[in-house]
């Protein structure tokens, strides 16, 4: 990909998760609602664990956000496609397929698992 392609890729990624963060932490319509961790199964508590599962999704586009806008930051100093941690070449195949990658794939799953 040419990089006013990739450019291009990123700034719609970034629109994208921008309105999917804006939809998860909207605030509910009856904001005064209580919600609660009863004992027993009812709407409070499924309201509670719906809003945990929301900020669980806010905080991973949140971070593919920050990825995203790593990689703009990248495109525009010339690092585009050099491992952010150690700063070794990302594989062709990997920026096809994520063009928001900013780690090769060992440094990647070095991310992961001190997660």
């Amino acid at each position: 990909m040419d990089t006013a392609t990739i450019r291009d890729t990123l700034e719609e990624r970034r629109s994208a998760l921008d309105a999917e963060l804006r939809e998860l932490t909207a605030i509910p319509r009856d904001p005064a609602a209580a919600v609660s961790f009863g004992k027993r199964i009812g709407d409070g508590t499924t309201e509670a664990v719906d809003r945990l599962a929301k900020v669980g999704a806010a905080e991973q586009l949140a971070a593919m956000r920050a990825d995203v806008v790593r990689a703009l930051e990248k495109l525009d100093d010339g690092t585009y496609g050099l491992c952010d941690r150690c700063g070794g070449p990302i594989s062709d195949e990997r920026l096809d397929a994520r063009p928001r990658s900013v780690l090769c794939v060992h440094c990647a799953s070095l991310r992961l698992r001190d997660t």
